[in-house]
């Protein structure tokens, strides 16, 4: 079963099998425990194509994780709005917001239609003032030590800081068969008090063989039709870019989720999805004259045959 295939067999699965559970955002959902797929990279770039996914924008939000950036200024300024949500939430819960009452902005927005259109106005708002206001984006565009951070400048219980991502890329030059090539996400310190979202993908651990490296992720969180395409290409990408710098070909990418969900506002979303029928897988092209992955950039990234069906929009849990 090629990759685009092991991802509507979750679908389906998920559907077929799964359990009802509440959750933290009362959307409620349709979950399993504990699923695994597999995608060769050689086969092509594990992009989804029975629904457009912007490929831009998980480029965008790598490099992001990568240069260890916590503030969505970074992301805003490449047109990327996928964590808007989060920082607009903590904005219009705090004292210094006197706009119109945005309590549940996630749910009133999908069922009430003047809402949903004062809810984009203060948005706009929000995002312009992230854009051009260095105070208001320091303080209201900071989600706290989530991925970047805790790849790039780990703090430790002594005041020192650990690059994991720097280190995990040297030990995979100079010792390849290391059983410890291991980057964490999850610092239990961080969780309860410093982290806008507690990190969805927790862990990454690379494995090298045969002059390819391959990664498996665990990710104990997973919403299957918006966030999991993504989560499949960000770390098809990493690796991809820890690959072309260390010199080797890209083998696997093995994708183990935790609690694997659907979310029931999304269940007409999927079965739309589930119509179609996969396209083939596109191909990534990096920059050759860029050999660290810390000095790409955007334009450096680039995907060739990417010729998916068209977009299904749903709403996000937030």
């Amino acid at each position: 079963m090629n990759g685009e295939q092991q991802y509507l067999q979750l679908l389906r699965d998920v559907l077929d099998k799964g359990s009802r559970k509440e959750d933290r955002t009362g959307t409620g959902t349709i979950s399993t425990f504990g699923y695994q797929m597999r995608f060769d990279l050689s086969q092509g770039f594990p992009l989804i194509t029975t629904k457009r996914v912007a490929f831009r924008l998980v480029a965008s939000e790598l490099l992001w994780f990568i240069k260890g950036d916590t503030n969505i200024r970074y992301l805003l300024q490449h047109n990327n709005n996928i964590w808007n949500e989060w920082a607009f939430k903590k904005w219009v819960e705090s004292s210094a917001y006197s706009g119109p009452d945005m309590t549940d902005f996630g749910l009133r927005s999908q069922s009430d239609e003047a809402f949903a259109a004062l809810y984009r106005e203060q948005m706009d708002i929000f995002k312009t003032r992230i854009l051009e206001e260095d105070t208001f984006a320091e303080e209201f565009g900071e989600l706290g030590n989530v991925y970047g951070k805790q790849w790039r400048e780990w703090r430790t219980s002594r005041g020192d800081s650990v690059d994991q991502l720097r280190d995990v890329i040297e030990a995979i030059k100079k010792t390849p068969d290391s059983r410890r090539l291991i980057v964490s996400a999850w610092n239990p310190e961080d969780v309860p008090t410093n982290m806008a979202l507690p990190p969805c993908h927790t862990m990454f651990q690379f494995y090298v063989s045969e002059g390819k490296l391959s990664c498996q992720l665990y990710q104990r969180s997973g919403d299957i039709f918006l966030g999991v395409p993504f989560n499949i290409a960000s770390y098809a990408l990493l690796t991809h870019l820890i690959a072309h710098e260390c010199g080797l070909e890209p083998g696997e990418f093995i994708h183990t989720l935790g609690d694997a969900h659907i979310y029931l506002n999304h269940l007409e979303q999927i079965q739309e999805q589930l119509t179609r029928e996969p396209k083939p897988l596109p191909k990534l092209l990096l920059n050759s004259g860029k050999t660290s992955l810390f000095e790409m950039e955007l334009e450096d990234i680039k995907l060739e045959n990417y010729e998916p069906h068209p977009g299904i929009k749903a709403p996000v849990a937030v």
